[in-house]
């Protein structure tokens, strides 16, 4: 057996651990068709390999997928489709999506499913939460590290930012967002998750031109997705359901 030296064959030619294990395994009917198989399984795996770290790159808080996604219950802008949607175009238009709608419907999970879907395709994907974005933000200016976050940050093609209002940013906070949608306007495709209709934003940024500024940006290419059903978690909540129950008993009673 050659397995020593077929593994230091491909530590020298830089070749993965993987392909030398898979080199006793494979199976051809000829020399050709042995090294195809070979070639082809590692490629698959590297393929794998590269979207599992992309995966946990994103910095996902849970994984999503279309898999039995309702989108009846949203509603999409006339010229897009489910499919459409799916097939990520909007990223290499470089398009931005607004999720918008309350609490539980689904905003998080969608966008989820979307940067999960990007990476399948080797788009590299970052997922803040927009608090804990410019929390870091901060942080990195105070620690002079900015620059060298936010050029690790323009590597990505998609940045999502869920739970957009639901905490009010200081003066720096806000410019410092301000500063990564305008480095993403017509480069890359930022992923917006919000239950703040556009009016109140300036309640977030407490500047009325910093506010319409952003929005410019964000709206310019941009497609705008409503959720406007009922939270999802207390449909599917127990307590829900015993509320439901209670409330029954007492119509019973009347």
């Amino acid at each position: 057996m050659l397995d020593k030296e077929i593994f230091e064959c491909c530590r020298k030619l830089r070749l993965s651990r993987n392909l030398a294990e898979l080199a006793q395994t494979t199976e051809g009917s000829s020399h050709q068709e042995y090294l195809y198989q070979l070639l082809s399984d590692e490629l698959r795996y590297r393929e794998l390999s590269r979207t599992q770290k992309l995966v946990t790159s994103a910095g996902f808080y849970g994984i999503h997928t279309f898999e039995g996604y309702r989108f009846d219950e949203i509603t999409l802008p006339s010229d897009l489709t489910p499919e459409g949607l799916k097939s990520l175009a909007f990223i290499h238009e470089k398009k931005n999506l607004i999720l918008y709608g309350g609490t539980g419907t689904g905003k998080t999970m969608l966008s989820t499913a979307l940067g999960v879907a990007a990476c399948r395709q080797g788009i590299p994907v970052k997922f803040f939460r927009t608090a804990a974005l410019v929390n870091k933000l901060s942080e990195a200016k105070v620690a002079g590290t900015l620059t060298a976050f936010l050029k690790k940050l323009n590597k990505a093609e998609v940045i999502i930012l869920d739970e957009y209002g639901y905490v009010p940013l200081d003066r720096t906070g806000a410019q410092l967002l301000f500063e990564i949608i305008s480095d993403c306007y017509e480069h890359r495709s930022i992923i917006l998750n919000t239950n703040l209709e556009f009016s109140r934003w300036v309640n977030v940024l407490y500047d009325e031109q910093m506010t319409a500024a952003m929005l410019d940006r964000l709206l310019h290419h941009c497609h705008l997705l409503m959720f406007p059903g009922p939270s999802n978690r207390m449909r599917e909540s127990s307590i829900n359901e015993l509320y439901r129950s209670i409330s029954d008993n007492q119509l019973k009673k009347q």
